[in-house]
């Protein structure tokens, strides 16, 4: 997916379509995750959609949710779903800042490499 250490460094205008990609992977990893939650929430806890997108997107951003929960399949439902935010965090964080680490670890490589 990315160049490896005997290729040159990435021109600017590509670098910025590959970042431009993987910021549009990251939008559609949250909102599938949000629309998961808001599926959960309106139809296990049984809140109005408008509820349960603000439940799910709090929960989603690290806030903790908005209501109380008043079924016990809906409060299973959200700490599953609160664990998969958590990870979702995660995984967002690495998928939008792997084009520069890489970009900045090669750049580092290349020129400990132009040293010798």
């Amino acid at each position: 997916m990315f160049e490896n250490h005997n290729q040159p460094l990435l021109s600017r205008k590509a670098y910025l379509r590959r970042q431009g990609k993987h910021f549009l992977i990251v939008l559609a990893i949250i909102g599938g995750s949000l629309l998961m939650g808001m599926c959960g929430y309106h139809f296990i806890e049984g809140q109005s959609w408008v509820d349960a997108m603000l439940n799910a997107s709090m929960l989603l951003g690290g806030m903790g949710p908005v209501d109380p929960l008043h079924t016990t399949a809906g409060k299973i439902f959200a700490s599953f779903y609160a664990l998969y935010s958590g990870i979702v965090f995660l995984v967002i964080a690495g998928v939008l800042f792997a084009p520069a680490f890489h970009r900045m670890l090669h750049h580092f490589h290349l020129d400990l490499e132009d040293k010798k």
